[in-house]
């Protein structure tokens, strides 16, 4: 971040806000990047906010039922993994319709040419794009709505959304200056950690992906433990044993894939992980790498259970964070209606 933004940001309290869409079928990749992410924040001093971002998920159709199970069940990872709804904001997105009135706003701000060159847009619509929502083409202005709607300074996002965040930040800036003010901030992203893009476990090129057609390239976060261990034991690796040095991974997109994710699991650096396995067969890691991720993730998914269970407590802790938003949220909204000209007599 440059001086100037970080003058700027120095006016503003710290804040994190990020989102997921509650898509179904979380991945350990959506932990590592993300949730273990978020729950370390919560012991930083930094006010932290989390929201389920079902206006995005909208983009493209969603079976309503199967919208209402998938928010639930990404409200009980996030609880599992170990945010805790009193110290940090968890919430859906449509419970404040700010988010939806700032995204209008902030489309009147944002550029044609801003959204064309979007990457995402352009790997999501491929040669159907004329077919696509308008929503689809629009989501990242409001994607800049719900950062900028709580003045936001920090946003946690996997290398694949820092695009959005510059977006934002661009945003930001043009209404800072069309309207003489210093109003909103200038949100960095944050993308730390060893597995911060956790890629598949049968194609070390590709991301691991909740979309992927084999379901033997992920863990999933509601995995239990044999399945989590039979993956891992399963993956897709090279005949060599693993390097004494980390640039001998070079070249080795698999093995390179398994150290960072065992990295990122023991919260030890991938030097560590090759210092203790390196010139080691996939015979003696993968077992290991199995075990750690049992002993991580298998408490999770016992816990998503137990609170599935009890939607209805789920759903009041979703309106509890709700209403904790909604009183940061409306006086922004309110003072960037004053801003732009709104008259507001009611």
């Amino acid at each position: 971040m440059t001086d100037q933004h970080a003058d700027l940001n120095a006016k503003f309290q710290k804040r994190i806000f990020s989102g997921i869409q509650p898509s179904g079928n979380l991945t350990l990749g959506n932990y590592l990047g993300a949730l273990k992410r978020f729950v370390q924040k919560q012991d930083e001093g930094i006010e932290t906010i989390y929201c389920l971002v079902d206006l995005h998920a909208i983009t493209v159709w969603q079976d309503p039922e199967a919208l209402r199970r998938q928010t639930r069940e990404a409200a009980a990872a996030f609880i599992a993994a170990g945010i805790d709804p009193a110290r940090s904001i968890l919430f859906n997105q449509s419970q404040i319709s700010a988010h939806a009135e700032m995204g209008w706003l902030l489309n009147c701000v944002a550029r044609m040419g801003w959204m064309n060159r979007m990457t995402q847009w352009k790997d999501k619509a491929g040669k159907n794009a004329e077919k696509q929502s308008l929503g689809l083409f629009a989501y990242p202005t409001l994607m800049a709505a719900d950062i900028l709607l709580y003045h936001a300074t920090m946003v946690p996002v996997g290398e694949d959304q820092k695009q959005h965040v510059e977006l934002t930040r661009d945003i930001a800036a043009k209404f800072n200056h069309d309207y003489k003010t210093e109003f909103f901030p200038s949100p960095a992203p944050l993308i730390e950690g060893a597995a911060t893009r956790v890629m598949s476990l049968r194609d070390g090129s590709k991301k691991m992906s909740k979309s992927d057609p084999s379901d033997a390239s992920r863990i999933n976060m509601t995995d239990d433990a044999d399945t989590i261990a039979k993956k891992f034991r399963k993956a897709v690796t090279d005949p060599e044993p693993l390097p004494e040095t980390l640039e001998g991974l070079e070249g080795r997109a698999e093995a390179r894939n398994l150290v960072n994710v065992y990295a990122a699991l023991a919260d030890i650096s991938p030097e560590q992980v090759i210092a203790e396995f390196g010139g080691k067969g996939f015979g003696t890691f993968k077992p290991a790498l199995a075990d750690l991720a049992v002993s991580k993730l298998e408490p999770i998914s016992t816990e998503m259970s137990r609170l599935m269970a009890d939607p209805a407590e789920i759903d009041r802790i979703l309106g509890s964070g709700a209403e904790k938003a909604d009183a940061i949220a409306q006086p922004i909204l309110a003072k960037t209606l004053d801003i732009m000209g709104m008259i507001r007599s009611r």
